[in-house]
């Protein structure tokens, strides 16, 4: 049980990196086929998936320019942190 447990977690914490790709239509077939299958198999990533789709909807799209230099720099460190674990 915990071994399933784990492997849902490593996948979850995949589905949640590949969302913006997925969403964006830059996932391989094999690649969105696979996101989809987890999404179907799981109420928590289809969750977020569905709220990603809403915050997109709300604010619409940013662009870089659209921000002020702090701002972008701020959310590119972020980003940065976040990647570095």
């Amino acid at each position: 049980m915990k071994l399933h447990a784990l492997r849902r977690d490593i996948v979850c914490r995949e589905a949640v990196e590949l969302v913006t790709d997925y969403l964006e239509g830059a996932l391989s077939p094999r690649d969105t086929r696979r996101f989809e299958v987890h999404l179907e198999a799981c109420d928590g990533c289809e969750e977020y998936v569905r709220q990603v789709r809403a915050t997109i909807r709300i604010l619409g799209v940013v662009q870089p320019e659209d921000l002020a230099p702090e701002t972008r720099q701020g959310l590119l460190e972020l980003y940065r942190q976040f990647r570095e674990g």
